[in-house]
């Protein structure tokens, strides 16, 4: 147990000079050890990597956010009507239908001819596609619509059912995480905070983030980007009036030569078939955002254009037109560029949010707080001394009670503690206060392991062996025990990681690298400090 091969020792002396490797950044200054951007005065092959502090360390944005459930309803009912319509126009002969109309949760209109309604309502069935590709007109209880109809007077009403509402509801939070964590993840800021409370609400914890009104909005813009025909069947001043042309709507422009456009509510290509958007600047030299369709996009975008050669085609961008360009021939490429009146900053940002995606649905903030640096600054200092106190506590308890081995354990514990420093660095794990409290917690279950180690070898003491003999064994016999309440611990830390979020994740982090940490310096490091001190001494008692 005592005797290290030359091997083994080089590795356990390795494994500790890569640990002080990894941490030395945090105690470096930063023109020394540099930025992301730039490296400082370091040599290229060592890291210059320093850890993360979460929110409540550094500061930062936090953001309460709610997902308007009404505009999930409302979109989703939007599109049934302009479905609806497409689906009697699908094929021949065609179903003319008018007075479309949305009432809350139900979608009404007229067939021209009452005696189509049989063909009407085969040709209405995909509205109604459950999961399992099931289709349901009648009685199925998993069906989207409650279909109604009255075949005198050609009225049909489409009515979503409450369990498809919570479905798309559901969705709309999930997906609405998913967008949130792409575009702050797109501003480059590190580790954020982002997950589910309750069935509507999200929160957002931005560390670091100095620019906390940026950040609320892009988070709260919808995105929903559109591509539209831009409708000239009567004109702007007509449609003001009223009179706007069955599927055509008006939107608001960006344009100040033109606040209003009348636009065809048919979508000739939606955004979700962006695979790219990139700031850029036009051959004015003024900044714009290029763009790029997938292939289905692509070959969308390419009949479109190819189709209404000579026509202007609008971009809607949240149902506002950002540009209304002439389609001066086919664009075949699936890529395309978008300028007006940008500043760098907002054209990047609208490169973001097409990159990202659109949210399925508005959010309302409903918390926002800022935590400032002075707070962050209090927080670190605080969660400093705390962990000075206590390792100094623990230091001192551990050289009056066991003198020499004593001092092995403190060497151990400072070691321990430097390997979960260059292990936070070299992750860029996140560090949390919870998280220096997994710090202090390590810290005792550390030496709760040189205890049992130390008063197995005071029994063996007692019993007659040898000083050899009973370090040998008082390691060998401890080893199990520690294993046994190190393991049971580390299930713990693993559940934390995976089922705990934010602070609790953090807390879950420090733990799991403080349990190996231990394990390493309890049975490895310490021992070969005893063992060197006992190859070298060879001492005839030992005083514990």
């Amino acid at each position: 147990m005592l005797h290290f091969s030359r091997l083994k020792q080089i590795s356990i002396w390795f494994v500790i000079a890569l640990g002080l490797l990894f941490a030395l950044p945090n105690f470096l200054p930063e023109d020394i050890r540099g930025t992301e951007d730039k490296r400082g005065s370091l040599p290229s092959f060592m890291p210059n990597k320093t850890v993360n502090l979460g929110l409540d360390l550094q500061g930062g944005s936090y953001l309460l956010l709610e997902v308007n459930t009404d505009s999930v309803r409302l979109n989703k009912m939007e599109a049934t009507q302009e479905e609806s319509r497409q689906l009697l126009r699908s094929e021949r002969p065609i179903i003319p239908a008018r007075n479309f109309r949305i009432h809350d949760k139900t979608v009404t209109f007229n067939l021209a001819r009452p005696e189509q309604m049989e063909m009407a309502l085969e040709r209405l069935k995909p509205l109604n596609e459950v999961a399992g590709g099931q289709l349901a007109i009648g009685g199925n209880t998993d069906r989207t619509f409650v279909i109604k109809s009255d075949a005198a007077s050609g009225r049909i009403s489409l009515t979503i059912t409450d369990a498809a509402l919570t479905r798309l509801n559901r969705d709309a939070v999930v997906r609405s995480v998913e967008v949130i964590r792409n575009r702050i993840t797109e501003l480059g800021t590190k580790d954020p905070t982002i997950l589910r409370q309750g069935n509507s609400r999200i929160i957002v914890e931005v560390p670091g983030e100095s620019d906390p009104v940026r950040i609320k909005r892009i988070i709260e813009k919808t995105a929903q980007m559109t591509f539209h025909m831009v409708n000239t069947k009567v004109t702007i001043a007509e449609a003001l009036t009223g009179r706007i042309p069955p599927g055509a709507k008006l939107v608001k422009s960006s344009n100040p030569a033109e606040p209003d456009l009348l636009v065809d509510r048919r979508i000739l290509v939606d955004g979700a078939d962006l695979i790219d958007a990139q700031q850029t600047f036009n051959q004015e030299g003024q900044p714009a955002v290029t763009f790029t369709f997938n292939s289905r996009g692509s070959l969308q975008f390419g009949k479109a254009t190819s189709e209404n050669i000579g026509r202007r085609f609008a971009i809607l961008l949240d149902d506002e037109s950002i540009t209304a360009p002439v389609i001066r021939g086919p664009i075949i490429g699936g890529t395309g560029l978008i300028d007006g009146s940008f500043t760098v900053e907002t054209a990047n940002d609208l490169a973001i949010l097409m990159r990202a995606g659109s949210l399925p649905a508005k959010l309302e903030t409903l918390n926002e707080r800022s935590v400032g640096a002075s707070m962050g600054d209090e927080a670190v200092k605080a969660g400093a001394i705390s962990l000075m106190i206590g390792f100094g506590a623990v230091m001192i308890y551990m050289l009056l009670c066991y003198g020499r081995f004593g001092l092995f354990a403190n060497a151990a514990l400072l070691v321990n503690l430097t390997l979960i420093l260059g292990a936070l660095s070299g992750l860029q794990a996140t560090l949390t206060l919870p998280g220096i409290a997994g710090v202090i917690l390590t810290i005792g279950m550390a030496v709760d392991a040189n205890v049992l180690i130390f008063e197995r070898i005071r029994e063996e003491i007692a019993i007659g062996r040898t000083p050899m003999n009973a370090v040998e064994t008082g390691f060998a016999k401890a080893r199990s025990t520690i294993l046994d309440a190190n393991i049971t611990t580390l299930i713990a830390a693993v559940l934390l990681l995976l089922f705990g979020s934010g602070p609790v994740q953090g807390f879950g982090v420090t733990l799991a690298i403080g349990i190996f940490t231990s394990v390493f310096t309890a049975f490895l490091f310490s021992r070969l400090l005893t063992s060197y001190w006992i190859m070298r001494a060879k001492p005839k008692t030992i005083s514990l």
